[in-house]
C-alpha cells in the first residue's frame, strides 16, 4: 500500500481530488461518484412513484435507468464549466 500512495501520479491525483482541481482523471471519478447516485436516486424515486402501478422491481429498474439521464450531462457540463471558469 505504502509503494501505491507514494506513486507520483497517485500522489498528484489525490491532491487535485482534495483542492478542487478538475483534471481528466478527477473528472472521470466525479462522473462515476454521480452516476452511482443518480442510479440509486433514480430507483428509490421509481419506487417512490410507480411502486404500486409496476411492481417495485420494475420501477426500481426503469428508474435506475432513467436517474443518469438527466444527472451525467448536466455532471458534465457543470465540471466543464467549473474548469474554463
Amino acid at each position: 500500500m505504502n509503494e501505491i500512495l507514494s506513486d507520483p501520479f497517485v500522489q498528484t491525483f489525490l491532491t487535485d481530488l482534495v483542492n478542487g482541481n478538475i483534471t481528466i482523471a478527477t473528472g472521470i471519478v466525479w462522473i462515476l461518484f454521480a452516476a452511482a447516485f443518480s442510479i440509486a436516486g433514480g430507483a428509490i424515486g421509481g419506487v417512490v412513484l410507480a411502486g404500486k402501478d409496476l411492481g417495485v422491481q420494475l420501477a426500481a429498474m426503469i428508474g435506475g435507468l432513467f436517474g443518469p439521464a438527466a444527472v451525467l450531462p448536466a455532471t458534465f457540463l457543470g465540471l466543464l464549466v467549473l474548469r474554463l471558469s
